[in-house]
């Protein structure tokens, strides 16, 4: 386990309803390879603050890694209402091109 993981699952442990913990717990279990213990700290950031886009994002591409595109795509389109919504450009692009590909 790194040192980033074992840091931010302490953090959580602590902290179990800071959704920023957890989103960094996530984002630090994504980038060794760990989509589905990230997982539960994605969706619970998606129900604790519903207007977070980018958890919504990486949930969707997680399960998209995991061959769940059934379960993905209603994330992704959530996601692209909501970047549209708060004007974020470049990952509404990015959602219409993973959404094409659908």
């Amino acid at each position: 386990m790194s040192d980033r993981i074992a840091h931010f699952q302490a953090l959580v442990q602590r902290t179990p309803q800071s959704e920023l913990f957890r989103f960094s717990l996530a984002q630090a279990l994504l980038a060794e390879n760990r989509g589905p213990e990230a997982r539960p700290h994605l969706e619970y950031c998606i129900t604790v603050k519903p207007d977070w886009m980018l958890p919504r994002i990486l949930l969707g591409k997680e399960l998209l890694a995991a061959g769940r595109a059934d379960e993905a795509k209603p994330l992704l389109e959530a996601a692209l209402t909501l970047a549209i919504a708060q004007d974020h450009q470049d990952p509404a692009e990015e959602l219409r091109q993973l959404l094409a590909g659908l």
